[in-house]
C-alpha cells in the first residue's frame, strides 16, 4: 500500500461490507476495482461472521489480485486468508473494550494464523449523524469542529507507536471529516492518514488528498452509483494528488 500512495501520491482503497454486499455481486466488484485502479479492498462489517468473511476473501482474491485487508469490526472478522489486519484501537473514545479488552483476546489467534497486523488508531469523526460505528463502539466522536483535540489525539496515537491513522466518518456518513483536521494532522504527525466516510464525489476525494490523506477509503457511494466509469473517477482524484 505504501508503495501505491508513494507511485500515485495518495492510495485508494473499496471498502467491501458483507452487510452491503451480497456475496454474488463479488466478482463484479473485484473486477470493477481493478480496472478502475483501486490500490486494495478493505474488508469487515459489524455484523459479519468468519465464515462469511473468509469465502468473501478467497472470492476478491480469485478475481483479482490486489491486497485483501482486514477491518474487522469483532474478533469473528479475523480470518486466516486475509493479506494483513488493521488492528484497530479506538483511541478517538474511552471504551476500554476498543482500547485494549479485544486486542488481548484476539492477540494469540492472529498470531497463531501469521497475520500481518498494521497498528492502527482510528478515530472516529462527528459526521451529522450516528454512524454504525459509533453505535457498536458505545463511544463519542471527536467534534468536528475542534481539529485541536483531533490533533492531540493523532500525536498520542503517534506517540504510543501506531503505524497508522484511521480517520472516519463512518459508513453513509452526512458529511466527510474536515479538510482542516486533515491537513491540522498531517502538520503534526509523520505516518501514514487513512481518510474515510461520506465522500460521495471525486471531488470530495481530491479534497482529503490535497489536505494530506495518504489514503482514502471509499464504500457506499459505489454502492449507491455502482458504475466503472464513477470508479475510475473517484479513484483518478486520489491518485492525481501530491505525494504525502
Amino acid at each position: 500500500m505504501l508503495a501505491a500512495r508513494d507511485r500515485h501520491g495518495a492510495g485508494f482503497v473499496l471498502l467491501v461490507d458483507p452487510d452491503d454486499t451480497p456475496e454474488e455481486r463479488l466478482p463484479e466488484v473485484a473486477e470493477r476495482a481493478a480496472a478502475a485502479g483501486v490500490d486494495a479492498f478493505f474488508l469487515g462489517g459489524s455484523l459479519v461472521h468468519s465464515t462469511e468473511l473468509d469465502r468473501y476473501v478467497a472470492t476478491l482474491k480469485r478475481h483479482t489480485e490486489l491486497p485483501v485487508i482486514g477491518f474487522p469490526g469483532a474478533i469473528t472478522q479475523v480470518v486466516g486468508n486475509l493479506d494483513a489486519l488493521l488492528y484497530l484501537m479506538v483511541i478517538s473514545g474511552r471504551n476500554p473494550d476498543y482500547l485494549i479488552g479485544r486486542h488481548v483476546v484476539a492477540a494469540p489467534l492472529i498470531r497463531k494464523m501469521r497475520l500481518e497486523t498494521i497498528s492502527t488508531g482510528y478515530m472516529l469523526v462527528e459526521s451529522g449523524a450516528l454512524t454504525t460505528a459509533q453505535y457498536m463502539v458505545g463511544s463519542l466522536p471527536l467534534p468536528r469542529e475542534r481539529t485541536g483535540v483531533a490533533v492531540a489525539t493523532a500525536m498520542a496515537g503517534e506517540m504510543l507507536g501506531l503505524q497508522t491513522l484511521y480517520l472516519d466518518a463512518g459508513s453513509g456518513a452526512d458529511h466527510p471529516v474536515p479538510d482542516a483536521m486533515v491537513s491540522g494532522i498531517r502538520d503534526a504527525v509523520q505516518v501514514p492518514i487513512i481518510v474515510g466516510g461520506g465522500m460521495r464525489t471525486p471531488e470530495a476525494v481530491a479534497a482529503k488528498v490535497a489536505a494530506g490523506a495518504s489514503f482514502v477509503v471509499v464504500g457506499n457511494a459505489f454502492e449507491e452509483r455502482g458504475d466503472e466509469a464513477f470508479m475510475r473517477e473517484m479513484v483518478s482524484a486520489a491518485h492525481s494528488g501530491v505525494s504525502v
